[in-house]
């Protein structure tokens, strides 16, 4: 049995299709003529608690909808297993048009659900949701991913796509290290590209922000390592140069944390990995904007600013920023020529409205 609306995020040229599960089924999607199994070769998954399918991102923008088919599980046993008849949902799907497009950010959630979805609401319509770490308050217990699934489905009701990328607190607790079947990613990977309508993205993951070697981690944690291997995939991405496809007009950063502003001990890590990902970026990519949360508030900051300690590609939004039964997000807005953003939060409440140019110039319009 679903726990939630499904969610489609989209990684790279696919979406992936998951849902939460109560109870042992089988799953998989049907776009068009075609079925999309949760399976793993050729065997389908029942007692994992999340479904996921791979779905070509052409393939069910032509379709604008799916149909998700489960099947629970009565008994599964090595012969004549015990199932349930199959139950059938479609759903309509809105795949993000070329051209202007609405979008609402939200991270640093830690365990609120009701507060980001009432902000998103008084946002208005969107076109997709970017999911920006820190969703959960760690991964000490299973059900914490829920949150995840919780908050995208009330948002999205699994008819827009959704753009995950993990925060530091995710890599805390005994669950962690299954994240990658709870969450989008790229062959294991949680940093890849993305392709919505005339927007171009890049999903970067800082890990941890303190040194491996932290007594708090207890000797669990290697980042470093892994942000070497992930400086190599953004030489990857600059030598195949998907960014400069016929029809993009905006080339975004998500990542959780704004990693050109170099924090005070024991956050001052990495500055020789972080200060090489904004020159790949900035040289190579020509980003017109990053979208972060982890600092818990809402700004909006310039390359050359006071905050920029490491050669900021472009304009950074910082938004995000959780309260005692409170949250605000970011309302973001592209078009051709201008990124307009509006700060929103759980009580209705608009403010810091600022229009960037892409050329990376900004004009306050409130």
């Amino acid at each position: 049995m679903m726990k939630t609306a499904p969610v489609v995020f989209a990684v790279h040229d696919t979406y992936q299709i998951m849902v939460p599960t109560s109870t042992p089924s089988l799953m998989w999607v049907r776009v068009g003529e075609t079925d999309y199994y949760d399976d793993f070769n050729g065997i389908m998954r029942s007692e994992s608690g999340i479904h996921r399918m791979i779905v070509p991102a052409t393939e069910l923008n032509k379709a604008r909808c799916y149909t998700i088919c489960e099947r629970e599980v009565i008994e599964r046993k090595a012969y004549w297993s015990q199932m349930e008849e199959v139950k059938e949902m479609v759903i309509p799907f809105t795949p993000v048009k070329d051209g202007a497009a609405r979008c609402f950010h939200v991270a640093d959630t830690h365990n609120r659900i009701a507060e980001p979805v009432r902000a998103a609401q008084y946002y208005g319509n969107i076109d997709f949701l970017i999911m920006n770490g820190d969703i959960p308050e760690d991964s000490g217990h299973i059900e914490n991913f829920d949150i995840i699934y919780e908050i995208a489905s009330q948002i999205t009701k699994g008819r827009i796509p959704v753009i995950f990328a993990r925060g530091n607190h995710d890599l805390r607790g005994i669950y962690a290290e299954r994240i990658e079947d709870y969450c989008p990613n790229e062959n294991g990977r949680t940093y890849f590209t993305f392709r919505l309508g005339s927007i171009w993205g890049i999903v970067l993951d800082c890990g941890e922000d303190k040194d491996d070697l932290r007594d708090e981690y207890g000797g669990t944690i290697c980042c470093h390592a892994f942000r070497k291997q992930e400086t190599e995939f953004i030489r990857q991405v600059i030598s195949k140069k998907e960014y400069e496809e016929k029809g993009i007009t905006q080339r975004i950063v998500v990542v959780h944390n704004p990693f050109t502003q170099r924090g005070e001990y024991p956050f001052n890590i990495e500055t020789e990995i972080y200060t090489e990902w904004a020159k790949l970026l900035k040289e190579g990519i020509h980003p017109h904007i990053m979208i972060c949360g982890h600092k818990h508030c809402m700004e909006i900051c310039l390359p050359g600013s006071e905050q920029d300690h490491l050669g900021q590609p472009c304009p950074m939004i910082v938004g995000a920023k959780p309260g005692s039964g409170w949250f605000a997000g970011a309302g973001i807005m592209f078009d051709e020529k201008n990124v307009y953003v509006t700060f929103v939060d759980s009580d209705g409440k608009m403010w810091g409205q600022q229009t960037l140019s892409v050329g990376g110039e900004d004009t306050a319009t409130s």
